[in-house]
């Protein structure tokens, strides 16, 4: 599947690493190793090497996202209303920490420093859903949402 994507590169161009991770990466959501594996004989360099780069920059991924990624405001505002507990009450609701999946893969869970969305603070994002002013009440409530809304989904794909 990624193997069209060499042929807007030259091989051997060690130069190429970067953006041959970033082109892999939005065909899959993250680089299997097989495609780590693939770019590393394309670019002739060291497998080592290759996995080296895909780890030292915080925008590759090495395993998939969930269906649904939330997506945590850490800013200023939201740090001063109270994000913590948020964070806190998501990672115990989910059984994950910050910057894991949920072994369905239903959920992934990371932490940004600012969203931009700091007069509805504390906020969340959930894939594009901005959920602002929230409490910890309301998070199983935005949890259930997106569990049952795949389902919904996939059930008028059937009908």
């Amino acid at each position: 599947m990624h193997n069209q994507i060499f042929e807007n590169y030259q091989e051997n161009d060690r130069s190429s690493l970067i953006p041959l991770l970033q082109d892999i990466q939005s065909i899959y959501g993250y680089l299997p190793e097989n495609a780590l594996r693939d770019i590393s004989d394309f670019v002739q360099v060291p497998l080592s090497r290759v996995y080296g780069v895909a780890t030292f920059y915080n925008q590759f991924r090495l395993i998939p996202l969930g269906e649904n990624v939330i997506r945590v405001c850490r800013g200023t505002a939201c740090h001063v209303k109270n994000s913590a507990n948020i964070l806190y009450a998501l990672e115990t609701e989910l059984g994950i920490k910050a910057g894991q999946t949920t072994r369905d893969k239903k959920f992934t869970l990371e932490v940004v420093n600012c969203i931009g969305a700091c007069s509805i603070a504390p906020v969340i994002l959930v894939n594009e859903d901005y959920h602002g002013r929230i409490s910890v009440k309301d998070i199983p409530k935005i949890l259930k949402k997106y569990q049952t809304a795949k389902k919904i989904e996939k059930a008028e794909e059937v009908v």
